[in-house]
């Protein structure tokens, strides 16, 4: 089978790892990897084949240079993992695909949806599918009422900026929690605020992010993983989180869940998605699996799929390529546990 060779985006970070090993170790052909970050650190070296410094997403250099390297390297496949690059990567695809590079991008639509979780949910609204309760907190004059809408002060809320990631932008209001009680009850990276702490934070500068508030489910987490063609899923698998460390599951389980399966391919179907996607969700109080949000790309836990026999990141790059694609019976049962290790080099 024909070598390719494959750009990886964001690659300091600590997905890298789990990421490197589902690509080369995939039973099939060599997998070059090119890297691309902010920053040059060395130790990403032994990970990858390849790497480059590149500005941030946001900039509006950054498409261009990934075509000269993509141009350079002959990359075949370009594999995004940050949500600022997906629309600008969607705008310019036809010009990857003119020098035969593939991009694992889903369309403007689902993306614009998917990045913005008020979007989010009023789309599911409009489909008739489930959501917690939300409101829009533009202002910080809009947080009690928002608040208020959505259970507080008889229930928790949830509070998040609608376009920021990686657990920026999200508190919890807890009714009956003081500042005490949180700085003597709570790690110093939990979520919990009070409603005085965080209407005064949110006052501190006269323009702020959109924001929405929900109400606070509690209940354990989890992500359906996927891979879908034109609104049909074609591999999925359900992965619960027993613990998180800033929304990072730290150890977890594969599951056969299938409420949560019946949900993301209604979602899925009603959005048409094309490509990997990762969708979180949080167990009410009966229970019950109830989508969160959907980050349109891979998971950082893509290892523990790939444990149990669906090795999400290459499963993409061969439906991108338009090679046959294997049956996959998962695995359930498979456990994983995030543990530290070093990487070192010498400048």
């Amino acid at each position: 089978m024909k070598d390719i060779t494959v750009l990886v985006s964001a690659c300091g970070a600590q997905f890298m790892p789990g990421l490197a090993d589902c690509l080369k170790q995939n039973g099939e052909r060599n997998v070059r990897i090119v890297g691309v970050d902010m920053g040059i650190d060395k130790t990403v070296l032994q990970m990858v084949d390849a790497l480059y410094q590149v500005p941030r997403a946001t900039d509006p250099e950054y498409v261009d240079r990934l075509l000269e390297i993509c141009k350079k390297e002959k990359v075949d496949v370009v594999m995004p993992f940050m949500s600022a690059e997906l629309l600008p990567l969607i705008d310019r695809k036809e010009e990857f695909e003119a020098i035969g590079t593939k991009v694992s991008v889903s369309d403007r639509h689902s993306v614009e949806v998917t990045n913005n979780k008020y979007k989010f949910y009023d789309f599911l609204k409009e489909n008739g599918l489930p959501v917690p309760k939300f409101a829009p907190v533009r202002s910080a004059d809009e947080l009690i009422p928002a608040c208020e809408a959505c259970g507080y002060p008889n229930n928790a809320v949830c509070v998040k900026a609608t376009e920021l990631s990686g657990s920026r932008g999200i508190r919890i209001i807890k009714p009956g929690v003081s500042r005490f009680d949180i700085l003597f009850g709570e790690k110093p990276n939990s979520f919990f605020t009070t409603m005085d702490e965080l209407l005064s934070t949110l006052k501190e500068r006269d323009e702020m992010p959109e924001m929405m508030a929900m109400e606070y489910l509690p209940g354990m987490e989890g992500s359906v993983d996927l891979i879908a063609e034109n609104g049909k899923i074609l591999y999925m698998a359900y992965r619960e989180s027993t613990v998180n460390l800033h929304s990072i599951p730290q150890a977890g389980e594969l599951k056969d869940n299938k409420e949560a399966y019946e949900i993301a391919e209604k979602v899925i179907a009603a959005l048409k998605f094309t490509g990997n996607a990762d969708l979180d969700f949080k167990n009410d109080k009966d229970g019950h699996p109830v989508l969160m949000e959907i980050n349109p790309r891979i998971a950082a836990t893509m290892k523990i799929f790939k444990e149990g026999g669906l090795n999400l990141p290459y499963l993409r790059i061969k439906q991108l390529l338009g090679e046959k694609l294997p049956d996959v019976d998962v695995k359930y049962g498979i456990k994983f546990k995030r543990r530290y290790l070093e990487m070192f080099c010498e400048d």
